[in-house]
């Protein structure tokens, strides 16, 4: 049983919620290896196609590092897949979801930017205040954030720590879609019931394509770089499933494989 998240699956959506509402959902060593664990196993599970993470309450989805346990001597670190074992996953081709309800700060927010998508309530709230404390934004926001913003704009949030909106979020454009304060969630899963009406390995091609293509030299490299899911989408049944389907003025019945 875990102890520090809750995990539904509806159908072949996975929700992961962060149960740490008392301490603003902030992780220590303990709950970002349960985490790691619960991603593993979406990863490998063949029925799941779509995640969501989000944290209990409405004050918060996470605080990031919980600084007051390891104040006090309590064991810090985490797993290879990093912080939630999200901020360092490199072999997931599946679509997470960051359904952000209150503050997403410093790790917090690093959870959000390792997502695909972030849906943001009213009041949520974003920073990276690692240098206010002595630290830095090292588990992937110093340099999601610049790729996703842009240098200037990410400069102005990595060097002063300050805290943005959701409304400003969307502006600067990290956040897909700012909802009525406690409706982060049910948004986040219109969002996804919209992703899974989509053949799942082309969304999976399309996601691994378009993360390994920014690291391409060039346009031209990035179109003609060789990609994995790309190649199982076109081996698949559901390529031929998705034109007779639409032939047959049907919804395709997806299969995954």
């Amino acid at each position: 049983m875990a102890e520090f998240c809750s995990v539904e699956k509806d159908g072949p959506l996975t929700i992961v919620t962060i149960e740490r509402p008392e301490v603003m959902n902030s992780l220590h060593r303990a709950a970002n290896f349960e985490l790691a664990e619960v991603f593993d196993d979406f990863v490998a599970d063949e029925s799941q196609w779509v995640a969501i993470i989000t944290g209990a309450g409405d004050r918060a989805f996470s605080a990031g590092n919980d600084l007051k346990h390891q104040a006090s001597g309590g064991e810090m670190g985490g797993p290879e897949s990093g912080f939630a074992g999200l901020t360092s996953r490199y072999d997931n081709p599946k679509p997470v979801i960051a359904a952000v309800n209150g503050v997403s700060m410093g790790g917090g927010f690093e959870i959000a930017l390792a997502c695909d998508l972030i849906i943001a309530a009213e009041n949520a709230i974003f920073a990276l205040p690692e240098p206010r404390v002595g630290l830095a934004a090292l588990a992937g926001g110093i340099h999601r954030l610049p790729r996703v913003i842009g240098m200037k704009q990410a400069m102005g949030m990595l060097l002063t720590g300050r805290r943005v909106s959701a409304a400003e979020g969307k502006e600067l454009g990290f956040v897909n879609d700012v909802v009525p304060e406690g409706k982060a969630l049910s948004a986040a899963r219109e969002w996804a019931a919209l992703i899974l009406e989509c053949a799942p390995l082309s969304i999976r091609g399309s996601k691994e394509a378009a993360m390994q293509g920014m690291n391409a030299s060039s346009l031209e490299d990035a179109i003609k770089g060789k990609y994995d899911q790309i190649e199982a989408m076109f081996k698949s049944a559901d390529v031929v499933e998705g034109p007779l389907a639409f032939s047959e003025k049907r919804a395709p019945n997806w299969k995954g494989e």
